[in-house]
């Protein structure tokens, strides 16, 4: 068994976590296609999870009671290796807590760990967000998995379209140097439905800010489609990297980038949370994949 990877799967499913980031970095089907980003130039990631920021913050440094900290674009957690507490056929758990490096970063105790399970039809993620220390722990987290797009090779990618389980007619948020734009704008989606093309990431991620629904199908005129669902999540942002990037970001946000003119102490900041000491806040994502037809 490698310390650094393991594969879990149920059904013909199989996906394989990394210790570095406990990063998913593939999800097949049972026919053995991979439906996950395979991390190649134009993108060097598969799924990182955001720690404790989603986005940047301005001028990237994260300011707490008078004094200020770095803190890059989406966090550290991505890059540093986690644990392993359990690791079986179907099910895997990984944690990172705070040490001597985080708190040069990241003033804060905290104990972050993710557990993966899966089924016959579908990848379960839980997200366990523990504050041990005795002051309030704000904290953001957003799951940034990219899948291929399209889904099976030699597809148009034009031919795909991202279907919300609500309607969705709230204005989107754009950024601009990785922040939040002071502005909403018109939104790209019609009715539950977004047809996906690349033009739509020329101004980078679209951002929904006040969203309805609590899943999203990725769906195309053939092979297999997946369906994304997550509960206490408050935002999503859907990516690909401009120029035509063969991968679609789909991304449960709690807590999204800095508006631009924000600069004041993080525990203020719009849309993190606030963890008493002692609690917990638990969040889920779940990645559902339905065969070709």
């Amino acid at each position: 068994m490698s310390d650094d990877l393991h594969t879990i799967s149920a059904g013909g499913i199989a996906a394989t976590i990394k210790a570095g980031g406990a990063e998913l970095c593939s999800l097949k089907t049972p026919e053995g296609l991979e439906l996950l980003w395979q991390a190649g130039s134009a993108w060097p990631r598969h799924a990182p999870w955001l720690f404790p920021i989603v986005g940047r913050l301005k001028d990237d440094r994260l300011h707490h009671r008078g004094r200020s900290y770095p803190m890059t674009q989406h966090g550290f957690a991505r890059d540093l290796r986690f644990n392993w507490l359990e690791r079986s056929a179907d099910k895997c758990m990984l944690r990172l807590t705070d040490d001597e490096t985080t708190r040069d970063r990241y003033p804060f105790a905290f104990s972050l760990t993710l557990t993966y399970r899966i089924t016959a039809d579908a990848l379960e993620m839980q997200v366990d967000i523990a504050n041990p220390g005795a002051e309030e722990l704000p904290a953001s987290f957003g799951a940034h998995p990219a899948f291929n797009w399209p889904l099976l090779p030699g597809e148009p990618k034009e031919s795909y379209r991202l279907i919300f389980a609500e309607p969705e007619p709230a204005p989107i948020r754009r950024l601009t140097g990785g922040l939040l734009r002071a502005h909403p704008e018109p939104s790209p989606i019609e009715g539950r439905v977004l047809s996906l093309n690349d033009g739509l990431f020329e101004e980078d991620a679209i951002i929904l800010d006040q969203l309805a629904s609590r899943s999203v199908r990725l769906i195309g005129t053939k092979g297999p489609s997946l369906e994304l669902s997550w509960a206490n999540f408050r935002q999503i942002g859907i990516w690909s990297k401009p120029g035509g990037a063969p991968f679609l970001c789909i991304e449960p946000w709690r807590g999204f980038a800095s508006p631009m003119e924000f600069d004041a102490d993080f525990a203020r900041k719009p849309g993190v949370m606030h963890i008493a000491p002692g609690a917990a806040e638990t969040l889920h994502v779940r990645v559902g994949i339905a065969p070709s037809d």
